[in-house]
């Protein structure tokens, strides 16, 4: 089973640049390509939010032309760039989400896998929450799954990075102290995955793994300064693969969105090549 994961589009509307120099539309077409061209391709992809980049009607028809090639099934979040009623009317044949009430929360089955997609937007802040009406959402989704493999999503990252002016608008930390407590009493999660921080990262968390990804457009500067500046850089565009197979677990992939030089054999002629 393969989950495809990609997070933080940033859409603008038609012909426009975000922060007046990403052709973010144009990376994301390169993106829905490469994951087309895959063999085999996903079950499914997940996207983690920052579907657009304010959240306005335009942006979301945009974003809705440009995932129409895809040709796998897709699930949106919304991230702190988002706005859930412009998402929701954009797509109002996506059921999912409709069905978490206030928030744009459901859990669904990709193959073997429970996939549990949470709302961690606070509308007017770029930090994310988890209140405790989605928190008791989530308990009663992961009892409810007992016994399935598990895979939780967020948008906002529940760990500190030490990129000092991400980690300002990371989860809050109360939330992210009962989501670890509350993950830690199912050991059936396998992962929880996140955006919002533009860069590859893996931590311990709640007694499994949890994971960000890098987007399909521009990276956040890898910068540990306590008083860094807030700045991206034109790194690769990638995207994460989900590998899971019940004897192994769950095993990630991050893949580059445009192709590199090769494959080239490691061997010819059954001899390992000088």
């Amino acid at each position: 089973m393969l989950l495809a994961q990609i997070s933080d589009l940033h859409i603008k509307r038609p012909g426009v640049l975000a922060y007046r120099r990403v052709d973010t539309a144009a990376y994301l077409a390169r993106c829905v390509e490469a994951l087309n061209a895959l063999t085999p391709r996903p079950d499914a992809v997940l996207i983690t939010g920052d579907l657009v980049d304010q959240g306005d009607a335009q942006q979301y028809a945009h974003l809705k032309t440009l995932l129409a090639p895809l040709a796998v099934p897709y699930f949106l979040m919304v991230g702190n760039h988002d706005e859930r009623n412009a998402l929701r009317a954009a797509f109002p044949e996506r059921e999912e989400l409709l069905s978490g009430g206030e928030f744009v929360q459901y859990a669904l089955d990709v193959g073997s896998l429970r996939v549990i997609a949470l709302d961690s937007l606070v509308p007017g802040s770029s930090a994310g929450m988890l209140c405790d009406t989605r928190l008791t959402w989530l308990a009663r989704q992961l009892d409810e799954a007992r016994g399935k493999p598990v895979v939780v999503a967020l948008h906002h990252p529940p760990f500190a990075c030490g990129i000092g002016h991400m980690d300002e608008i990371r989860l809050d930390q109360a939330a992210s102290d009962k989501l670890a407590a509350l993950i830690a009493r199912h050991p059936n999660v396998e992962r929880v995955l996140c955006g919002h921080v533009h860069r590859s990262m893996f931590v311990r968390f709640g007694g499994t793994i949890a994971s960000a990804i890098p987007a399909p457009a521009h990276q956040v500067a890898l910068d540990f300064r306590e008083d860094g500046p807030s700045t991206f850089v034109m790194e690769p565009p990638a995207y994460a693969l989900h590998y899971y197979d019940p004897a192994t677990g769950m095993v990630t992939h991050h893949a580059y969105v445009d192709a590199a030089d090769g494959p080239y054999p490691f061997y010819d002629a059954g001899a390992l090549i000088d």
